[in-house]
């Protein structure tokens, strides 16, 4: 693709030689996606990121403490009898009218329940929008599954390891989260620039050699909309990058079982990592040993790694309302460059740009979360 495609927030001073720590020298050209949704799903796009990634996270956390603390493991199977209401639904009524049958009977949340409503009726807004002739299908489709395996984690939460492979059987939780979000959508309009850098990479992973893709980050679906734009030209890429994750998308009910198809390297973010005092010195260690598992990973040979070196999501100017990308903290930077070459393999650091802010946007403002907030909506968030 053309090299010359308008990047605004990076403004032609980023380079791949800004951030490469390769052993050869390096490309001026920047690898960057950019995503275009269906003409007037934005803005309801926009809300789909507070319903469907809206979560219980102080709750959450400590339940995600408690359970490593009581030497649960997690094997991705539920070890209860599994409600079949959502998957023998066939029409949106029946679809509807399971979730009130599962309140009833207890099995289900009725806050979870109305954030599962609310997210049916906006994706199916978004979906219809896009003018497809089978969105109906497609809206119940994803849907059911959907609500399916947000019932299954209430019924059997599964609690991710420091590091988490994708689980592909005996559910395919990746082609999950890929088919969701791929009718949001228009792929007519949206394109990877640099994409020949792509192919090098791929040439850098079959020689064994590591890589580090230095982000910015401006929505919870960025993995999933990185591997759907990669999927036809770079499978590989698309479906073994690693994402380091920050811990709200692993502790929130609807969101783990998109996290559960990514390949993650789960940690807490150090600007939440006082958020709940009586949890920093877990955080802190936990943090430890994902770092240890990302040494082995990277000692292994053709690993690929995404990370937000920012530790969060960009945001608009409050004055311009351009979209810039969150300043980097400079010492992930330098973690990975020194976990890189203490490696023992070749390694290389490349940025990666994404312009994709239409679809699942931060809220304007961030929020600190409170100890005494147990149930307040908030974004989740890769990092």
């Amino acid at each position: 693709m053309s090299s010359t495609l308008p990047l605004p927030f990076f403004g032609g001073t980023c380079t791949k030689a800004a951030f490469s720590f390769s052993l050869k020298s390096s490309s001026p050209l920047v690898p960057f996606q950019r995503l275009h949704l269906f003409r007037s799903t934005s803005r309801t796009t926009t809300r789909i990121r507070s319903s469907l990634f809206h979560s219980l996270k102080a709750k959450a956390t400590a339940e995600l403490v408690q359970d490593k603390e009581s030497g649960v493991v997690a094997t991705g199977k539920p070890v209860v009898e599994h409600s079949r209401t959502f998957v023998e639904a066939r029409s949106e009524q029946e679809l509807l009218s399971g979730l009130r049958k599962e309140v009833d009977a207890g099995r289900l949340p009725p806050n979870v329940a109305a954030g599962m409503e609310e997210v049916y009726q906006n994706y199916r807004n978004a979906v219809f929008q896009s003018g497809d002739a089978a969105a109906v299908g497609v809206v119940l489709s994803n849907m059911t599954v959907a609500f399916d395996h947000w019932l299954l984690d209430v019924e059997d939460p599964f609690v991710f390891e420091p590091y988490h492979k994708a689980l592909r059987e005996p559910f395919d939780y990746y082609m999950f989260g890929q088919n969701y979000i791929r009718p949001l959508i228009d792929f007519r309009n949206s394109y990877v620039g640099n994409l020949s850098l792509f192919y090098e990479i791929e040439e850098k992973l079959k020689q064994g050699h590591n890589v580090v893709l230095i982000s910015n980050h401006q929505t919870e679906a960025d993995p999933i909309i990185i591997s759907l734009l990669l999927e036809k030209t770079n499978p590989h890429i698309a479906e073994n990058m690693i994402f380091v994750a920050g811990d709200r998308v692993i502790t929130d009910p609807l969101c783990k079982p998109f996290s559960m198809g990514r390949n993650l390297l789960c940690v807490y973010s150090k600007k939440h990592m006082y958020d709940i005092p009586e949890l920093a010195e877990m955080k802190r260690k936990a943090n430890t040993r994902s770092l240890k598992e990302m040494a082995l990973l990277l000692r292994g040979g053709s690993k690929i790694v995404w990370i937000a070196a920012s530790g969060g999501r960009d945001r608009p100017d409050p004055f311009t309302e351009e979209w810039y990308p969150a300043l980097f903290d400079s010492s992930s930077v330098d973690n990975m460059r020194r976990l890189i070459e203490h490696s023992g393999t070749p390694g290389h650091v490349y940025p990666l740009a994404l312009l994709c802010y239409d679809i699942m946007p931060p809220p304007r403002q961030k929020k600190k979360l409170e100890k005494k907030e147990l149930s307040p909506f908030m974004g989740l968030d890769y990092q």
